[in-house]
């Protein structure tokens, strides 16, 4: 079935004619269930590129932090590990 343009459907002569009571806002809740379907779609597919395009574009910064903060964790346990005077094991 063809889809008429907006415009189309505002010139349309079946249009101008009153509806029958209760048929407008009838025929509004529908329009506004499809245009929510529609939208609620779309906005997720959106949502979802610009939040994909985004982790992408911080993931390296991001490893490089965590890489950082577990390389000093270490360095700070091992120091903190020597200077206790922990027996040290020999090999024997």
């Amino acid at each position: 079935m063809p889809r008429a343009s907006p415009a189309a459907l505002v010139a349309s002569p079946a249009l101008a004619r009153p509806l029958p009571e209760g048929m407008e806002e009838y025929m509004v809740h529908r329009v506004m269930q499809r245009v929510d379907v529609v939208l609620d779609q779309r906005l997720r597919d959106a949502i979802a590129t610009v939040v994909q395009e985004q982790t992408r574009s911080v993931l390296p910064r991001l490893r490089e932090e965590i890489e950082s903060v577990v390389r000093h964790a270490v360095y700070e346990a091992v120091a903190e590990e020597l200077a206790s005077g922990a027996p040290t094991v020999s090999k024997g």
